[in-house]
């Protein structure tokens, strides 16, 4: 089969072995998977990765070896493991799972591993016990969003943020915009949005966003104090640049809570003494649990949250390379969704 297969910050559509179910596992076509921003960053950062497994005791990745990513992925079973038979998967479902294999020896995350393929490849392995079917005629495309989606689900749980609150989103990235119309479905308000690039912006805006802003005209809490300012607040720092927790701390009011959902991979810092004379209250947030990942893909079926702003280019296996380019341009695309067998130019969904 064909995967985008990276290798020391470079990234080559190679053939590969099939992959091939374990007992409890099914085999999955790939029908479509969304690049994300930690995967740009894997790109650059992979040593940092490495490291980050054996923090948090995942096994299987070594960043000088070749590995193909890809985990907010969508894909039609068609072959069954040992022992799947009467599960309640079986071939021509389309289903999506939570990015990990479970195995009697290991906890796998898929698309962060050398030996097992991510979503960037013509078909995946999976655990059967984690597939979801996707219901309601939901297309492969929106249901590949039930990943990023859920990320920015459980960061809105996590804060703790309830109706007649309001929020601050500092960087209109996939993860900024995702937490939008879940912060409007809980009555959250304004919900006033920063991003240096106009296209975002609009995106926000039209995702639900009562204020936006572009920082270098109008600093984001400004503009919050200017719609609000006298509700308590919660600021989403969804960018994960160096100096960015820093900048969010120096500009916060006191005893604001702050949540910090961007993913940084380089080291970095920040001024304890300014967040204790404001009594700030931090929260770090990483991925999302079972429940909220089956709650994401139904709100997504059944129209609670909308996702068809956040899909900007659709692009095949063999366009991927030319995808992370075009990505790193803030103001040219939010995501582009993979479809192994689509133009390798990237085009509108």
């Amino acid at each position: 089969m064909r995967a985008v297969v990276a290798e020391r910050g470079v990234l080559e559509v190679r053939d590969q072995d099939e992959p091939r179910p374990e007992a409890g596992e099914v085999l999955i076509e790939v029908r479509a998977c969304g690049i994300c921003g930690s995967d740009l960053h894997t790109l650059q950062h992979a040593p940092e990765v490495g490291r980050l497994g054996e923090v948090l005791g995942t096994t299987g990745f070594d960043p000088d070896r070749p590995y193909v990513m890809g985990h907010e992925f969508c894909g039609e079973v068609v072959d069954l493991g040992p022992g799947v038979e009467g599960s309640g998967v079986a071939p021509g479902d389309l289903v999506v799972s939570m990015p990990f294999l479970v195995r009697p020896d290991a906890f796998v995350p898929l698309g962060f591993v050398n030996d097992l393929p991510g979503g960037y490849a013509e078909r995946m392995v999976l655990s059967a016990g984690l597939c979801l079917q996707v219901p309601n005629g939901l297309d492969h495309r929106r249901a590949a969003l039930t990943e990023p989606m859920a990320v920015a689900l459980h960061a809105v749980n996590r804060s703790g943020i309830r109706a007649g609150e309001s929020a601050v989103i500092v960087g209109c990235g996939p993860v900024g915009l995702a937490l939008i119309p879940w912060l409007r479905n809980l009555g959250v308000g304004p919900i006033v949005a920063a991003d240096l690039a106009p296209g975002r912006r609009a995106k926000a805006e039209s995702m639900g966003a009562d204020v936006v802003v572009d920082p270098r005209a109008e600093s984001v809490i400004d503009a919050w104090r200017r719609a609000d300012g006298a509700r308590d607040l919660v600021i989403f720092e969804a960018v994960g640049t160096p100096g960015m927790i820093d900048q969010v701390v120096a500009a916060a009011p006191a005893r604001a809570r702050l949540l910090i959902a961007g993913v940084c991979m380089p080291p970095d810092t920040f001024r304890p003494f300014i967040a204790i004379v404001k009594e700030l209250s931090m929260q770090f947030v990483y991925c999302y649990d079972g429940d909220e990942f089956a709650h994401t893909l139904h709100a997504i079926a059944e129209g609670i949250v909308a996702v068809d702003p956040l899909i900007t280019g659709i692009v095949g296996l063999d366009g991927v390379p030319d995808a992370f380019v075009a990505l790193g341009s803030p103001d040219a695309h939010v995501k582009i969704v993979v479809e192994p067998g689509a133009d390798p130019a990237i085009v509108a969904p």
